[in-house]
């Protein structure tokens, strides 16, 4: 049978994308195939319904094909599905730094395969992702209609120009990091202070949830709900002053230009890969 969805990478984050797509009733367990070499993986997929396989090239038996593979691991992915690949069907990737150019051409054919590049975040786990999406050469209106389609349900959805994924990559693909990171040292703070683990805590999630839907529910700037918290004189000033003197402002900056140079370097290993038919998958 014919599949509308096939899966090539059993992670976390194509898990998030299926339970929305079930959820949400957009498509049926049956409707559904995925692959992976974890066989623990493959139980957890097994678990929602759908048909599972150790095979990469049999979840290729669908309209469109999702490739959430390791970056590191594309070209050996590619390689090993590209001789069962059909032209009728539209590539959808979420490996970061790769290219959809590269995808083109690793599928082999002269690249005409119709791809598109999306990068989701780890919200998406619990229905509030963002999802970019970038469209190859061959990929059309309706390509980008189907790949919205697979993430709406739990994300919302934008379209980009590639040569901005990288950036997209390293401010929302890392995204949570960077506020986990922070509410980590917040809670670690609470605890030096006198409050016990359970307290600090609760208290610092609880800020976390209120201040994110106090930014998602306005349309003032950060900055603008920042200064309505900074009283002078008060409190919050003296701790605003304390990062502004440790630049943590600039050190946030430059951490995400990091995270986009990774990305960037990513891809060109990728790249290298294809060239020299060398695999780093283990």
């Amino acid at each position: 049978m014919e599949y509308l969805l096939g899966i090539v990478g059993a992670g976390q984050m194509a898990e998030a994308i299926v339970r929305g797509l079930l959820h949400a009733g957009a498509m049926k367990p049956e409707e559904i195939i995925a692959s992976d070499v974890s066989s623990a993986r493959r139980a957890v997929f097994a678990a929602l319904g759908l048909r599972t396989t150790g095979d990469n090239t049999e979840a290729l038996r669908a309209r469109t094909v999702l490739l959430s593979v390791k970056p590191q691991h594309m070209h050996e992915v590619l390689a090993g599905i590209a001789p069962a690949m059909s032209a009728n069907r539209l590539v959808v990737s979420i490996a970061a730094g790769i290219s959809t150019g590269l995808i083109e051409d690793g599928l082999g054919c002269g690249g005409a395969w119709r791809v598109i590049r999306a990068m989701p975040n780890t919200p998406m786990l619990v229905g509030k992702g963002v999802v970019a999406l970038s469209r190859g050469r061959h990929a059309t209106d309706e390509d980008m209609h189907t790949a919205r389609g697979i993430f709406e349900p739990r994300a919302a959805v934008m379209e980009v120009p590639e040569d901005l994924m990288d950036a997209i990559t390293a401010v929302s693909g890392s995204g949570p990091a960077y506020f986990f990171y922070l509410v980590e040292h917040m809670i670690e703070a609470g605890r030096k202070l006198g409050l016990s683990d359970a307290q600090a805590s609760e208290l610092v999630r609880r800020t976390a949830e209120g201040a994110a839907a106090m930014l998602v529910g306005t349309a003032d700037s950060p900055a603008e709900l920042r200064r309505r918290v900074t009283s002078p004189g008060g409190t919050t000033e003296a701790a605003v002053r304390v990062l502004e003197e440790r630049g943590a402002g600039r050190a946030v900056v430059e951490a995400i230009a990091a995270a986009a140079a990774r990305a960037r370097q990513l891809g060109r290993s990728a790249q290298e890969r294809r060239g020299t038919g060398h695999s780093s998958a283990g």
